[in-house]
């Protein structure tokens, strides 16, 4: 018996990253090639006709264009992100396209940034999501209702999948093929495209977005720039409040009022960015970094990097090390 082929559509927006596109699509065409079948027809779709102008400037060729000549009915639909797709208003004729469309299909969802624009048709009201870390906490204040996972790399909330950033439409789509035609096919695909087949970690080791950057008044900045740059000294509310000359109390409810964050946990991201320097340029061993940045000892530091980019000191090493001449 023939195996009817599923239908994967991408929806490409002006804008749209063309990795967010080619990635998932590359993934779905090496699972036609490895299944030996046409597990999968795949299409870009479009809201107008005519070429799609990319994030880079190269222009793709959408293969339907939404409200005109797509009737066929889809198995899963993804909408593609676009780096200004925080602020941009979604095209309305989008929205209602997406409104119509993904509830009927058996699989629906994003990657990177694309969440926006279901998020704009009312598709992830009380779900669980994930988007690109740099813009995850604008999705959760644009769209309150909408529950955000800053760390997954891709998420699955029933027939509802999202994806992180760029690449990790990858990891999405991956995660598709395994389900509709298996494990052995997934891995045999990752192996083609070299990639991982379950990605280590989650992209709060990728991120830059806990970096401190000195906020509040002139004094409280300078205070902060100077926490910066001596991440090992004692950093304590009471010897940080007679450096700004205020009570304790007093400092410490101004540096939340003004900077958004306790003292405590402004310093321990100073601490942890600072490893972060070390463990990526340095050869110091953890206890040495665990020292030179102020941690009591290896396993508050190991505690802190868990908290704040998700994985530990040496698999962040590992990753991330870069060549020191």
């Amino acid at each position: 018996m023939k195996v009817k082929s599923k239908t994967v559509v991408i929806l490409a927006l002006p804008g749209v990253q063309l990795l967010d596109v080619a990635g998932p699509l590359d993934v779905f065409a090496e699972a036609n090639a490895q299944a030996g079948r046409a597990a999968y027809r795949l299409f870009v779709a479009a809201g107008d006709p005519g070429p799609i102008r990319s994030s880079s400037g190269v222009q793709l060729m959408p293969d339907r264009v939404i409200d005109r000549d797509f009737n066929e009915s889809i198995d899963t639909l993804l909408v593609a992100g676009c780096p200004n797709a925080a602020e941009a208003p979604a095209d309305g004729v989008v929205v209602e396209w997406l409104r119509r469309r993904a509830p009927a299909a058996r699989r629906f969802g994003s990657v990177c940034s694309g969440a926006f624009y279901l998020a704009a048709a009312g598709l992830l009201h009380g779900r669980r999501v994930t988007t690109h870390w740099a813009v995850a906490d604008v999705l959760a204040e644009k769209f309150p209702s909408v529950i955000v996972d800053h760390d997954a790399i891709h998420v699955a909330d029933g027939r509802l999948r999202t994806a992180a950033g760029v690449t990790a439409g990858l990891d999405l789509a991956l995660s598709l093929v395994e389900e509709d035609i298996g494990r052995e096919i997934a891995m045999r695909i990752a192996s083609q495209l070299v990639m991982f087949f379950k990605r280590p970690g989650g992209q709060m080791q990728f991120s830059r977005k806990g970096e401190a950057v000195p906020a509040g008044r002139s004094a409280l900045q300078e205070l902060q720039r100077w926490i910066a740059a001596n991440p090992a000294l004692d950093h304590s509310v009471a010897s940080l409040a007679k450096r700004m000359g205020l009570s304790s109390r007093h400092f410490a409810r101004l540096f939340r009022s003004e900077v958004g964050i306790t003292p405590a946990t402004w310093v321990e991201e100073v601490r942890v960015n600072a490893a972060r320097r070390l463990l990526e340029f340095g050869r110091e061993a953890p206890k040495q970094v665990a020292i030179q940045c102020g941690f009591a000892d290896v396993d508050t530091l190991r505690r802190a990097f868990a908290r704040h980019v998700g994985v530990t000191p040496a698999e962040y090493r590992k990753r991330f090390t870069r060549a020191v001449a």
